[in-house]
């Protein structure tokens, strides 16, 4: 800890405010610019997207509009087949015309169901191809077994035309290609009847090569999936017809590739982040469907080249933004220097007083603004403060010396209360014992206990209402007025009477006390009370029952002189407790203001009902405390506890 007049090592105002200035403009700068940035960001994405997402649409336009070309001959073809069925010489003129017409077909066939052709024959399947050029009339190489091909099943299950998945055709082309097949139906009144498929093969080259041509920036490329994910077209030859976007999905253990390869073979149109092992770089994906076919086109662009034009503007700006933060920590430290030269000639003045020098003077202000109108204000602080620290040396020695006699104060009080136990040890008929905790250093709750005669013990409990020295007084005087009437009058409702009237008189500060007054018979167990307004005790019979005395109804003491009080009477067996206690108990509050409650005594009481009364008194008290844990005490807090054995011996 610095000790005064010492004066700690640090940065001058100058200097901090030169920091929180460019910190604050900096931190401003960093944030517009962060937002500018992802803001041009989002638009540029969006901008490339819609750019993206509109050339993959005119490409699968583009390749569309063949393939379209391509299914219209197979359809015409199967209807007029339907509807009659041509001889084979028929058949081949209207296959090999349709090659001949159609540059883009690279072959066609009729595969017809067993016995659908003619009667004899089991399987009828004449395909055509080119061959230099040319269409040429070919064996399909799988004669016995077409049926089991996806080319033929397919559109037999489902009905309608299809294009197959990409494969490779060793029979009659050996190139990779897809076929388009359509069924053919014979309708006979309510019946229809599934007759073969005429199909019409398209190789793959011409498609690769229109998709080689789709590109975006300097290294983008597109390529083609099937629907079922494979690659037809991509500019890794190992990936075509080897791998699908699956198959790299999972070799990279990729969720994010694997969403994207659903998307697309879902028939979906997007935009997405590609993970970074797809380019060894981030990557973004556009991607489109291909209605005719359901297959899906992809065009991918390295984020370094979408962003560059973007990265070479914040570079820009970047270097203008260091120049200006240099220009502005110029500036500002000259404006610094100008404000901090006469706060340090104060600053030098401070430490002097500091050390206890009030009489040091304090440099005249030499201007009329903020740093002059502290030194005015300092110099007069300095004056307040030398009269001050006078005062406070006066109201010091003052307060030591209230401090002093609220301690006597505390010691009277207490004196006036019983503190020795066992009270009386040489009477086994019961046995007692009380605790007084005030709030402050003086407390108004006071309790009391004497015998009455040779067999008759008077005991109370009160509570001042007020707490510090006039209740401890009032207390004080309660106790007095208790004990002198009690060896006149032996009717605890008498006593009350009397001591109320007394408290009556000249009682302007209007006080007034709470008591619960009672005397026991220690020979018979015969207890006799009264009560002003005070809390109920809780009586623990011999089994361990808790229960609450009932009590007559009473004023306070020292409100109403006319008051009437009642007195009531039990008998107490042996092995009885009574438990009196001030509210001080039942209305402690813990940090959350939740009072402590009968419920919580009565708890505190079933678990102490075997011990001694002193040990009982101390885990009540222990009680309270640990509810109200770090709340500051509010109220005084007494507990007395007697214990009747009823095996009186004087």
């Amino acid at each position: 800890m610095p000790t005064p007049g010492k004066r700690r090592s640090g940065r001058g105002l100058g200097f901090k405010l030169a920091l929180f200035i460019l910190a604050s403009t900096t931190a401003i700068f960093v944030g517009a610019g962060a937002y500018s940035y992802h803001a041009a960001k989002r638009m540029l994405l969006a901008g490339v997207r819609e750019n993206a997402v509109n050339l993959l649409r005119a490409a699968a336009t583009r390749l569309e509009v063949p393939l379209a070309g391509v299914e219209r001959i197979p359809r015409y073809l199967a209807r007029q087949i339907g509807q009659e069925m041509p001889d084979a010489e028929r058949l081949d003129r209207d296959l090999e015309d349709f090659l001949a017409g159609n540059p883009d077909v690279f072959g066609t066939a009729a595969a017809f169901a067993r016995g659908a052709f003619a009667p004899g024959a089991q399987r009828f399947a004449p395909y055509f191809c080119r061959r230099d050029g040319r269409p040429a009339k070919v064996p399909l190489g799988y004669e016995d077994r077409y049926e089991l091909e996806n080319w033929y099943l397919v559109p037999r299950e489902l009905g309608r035309p299809v294009w197959s998945e990409p494969y490779f055709d060793e029979s009659g082309g050996d190139i990779v290609m897809t076929t388009y097949s359509v069924p053919i139906f014979r309708t006979e009144g309510a019946k229809r009847t599934f007759c073969g498929v005429v199909t019409a093969d398209v190789s793959l080259e011409w498609l690769r090569e229109q998709v080689r041509k789709i590109n975006m920036y300097s290294s983008g490329y597109a390529f083609l999936l099937s629907k079922n994910g494979v690659f037809v077209s991509h500019p890794e030859s190992r990936y075509i017809m080897r791998e699908s976007i699956f198959s790299l999905a999972e070799q990279a253990k990729s969720p994010e590739l694997r969403a994207v390869g659903q998307a697309m073979t879902r028939g979906g149109e997007g935009f997405a982040r590609l993970p970074d092992f797809v380019l060894g770089q981030p990557a973004w994906l556009a991607y489109a469907p291909m209605a005719a076919t359901g297959w899906s086109m992809g065009v991918i662009v390295p984020e370094a080249e979408l962003f560059a034009d973007l990265n070479r503007l914040g570079s820009t700006v970047a270097a203008i933004g260091a120049a200006g933060f240099v220009l502005l920590l110029c500036v500002i430290a000259a404006i610094a220097a100008t404000i901090t030269r006469p706060l340090s000639r104060l600053a030098a003045t401070a430490a002097e007083i500091a050390k206890g020098n009030l009489d040091t003077p304090v440099p005249a202000p030499a201007s009329g603004d903020e740093v002059g109108r502290l030194s005015r204000s300092f110099e007069q602080m300095r004056l307040a403060l030398r009269d001050y620290i006078a005062d406070l040396t006066a109201t010091t020695k003052a307060k030591e010396r209230l401090e002093s006699e609220l301690k006597i104060a505390r010691n009277i009080q207490m004196s006036f209360l019983p503190k020795h136990f066992p009270p009386f040890p040489e009477i086994s008929a019961f046995e007692l014992h009380a605790t007084l905790e005030p709030a402050w250093e003086v407390g108004g709750d006071l309790y009391d206990f004497f015998l009455i005669g040779p067999d008759k013990l008077l005991f109370l409990v009160g509570d001042v209402s007020g707490k510090g020295v006039p209740a401890a007084l009032f207390m004080a005087v309660t106790k007095t007025l208790v004990k002198g009437i009690a060896e006149q009058e032996a009717d605890p409702a008498g006593i009350l009477s009397k001591v109320n009237k007394e408290l009556c008189v000249d009682n302007e500060s209007m006080l007034f006390v709470t008591m619960f007054l009672a005397i026991l018979d220690f020979r018979t167990g015969e207890l006799a009370f009264s009560n002003a307004g005070h809390n109920p005790p809780a009586l623990i019979a011999p089994d361990g029952a808790v229960s609450w005395l009932p009590l007559p109804r009473g004023v306070f003491l020292g409100i109403m002189e006319d008051a009437v009080y009642k007195t009531s009477r039990t008998s107490l067996p042996p092995g009885a407790r009574l438990v009196a206690f001030t509210d001080g108990v039942t209305e402690a509050m813990n940090p959350g203001q939740r009072l402590f409650g009968t419920d919580r005594l009565r708890e505190a009481l079933v678990r102490a009902r075997d011990m001694p009364p002193e040990v009982m008194d101390a885990a009540v008290m222990e009680a309270v405390r640990g509810f109200a844990g770090t709340a500051e005490q509010a109220d005084d807090i007494t507990v007395l506890t007697l214990l009747y054995r009823g095996d009186a011996k004087a």
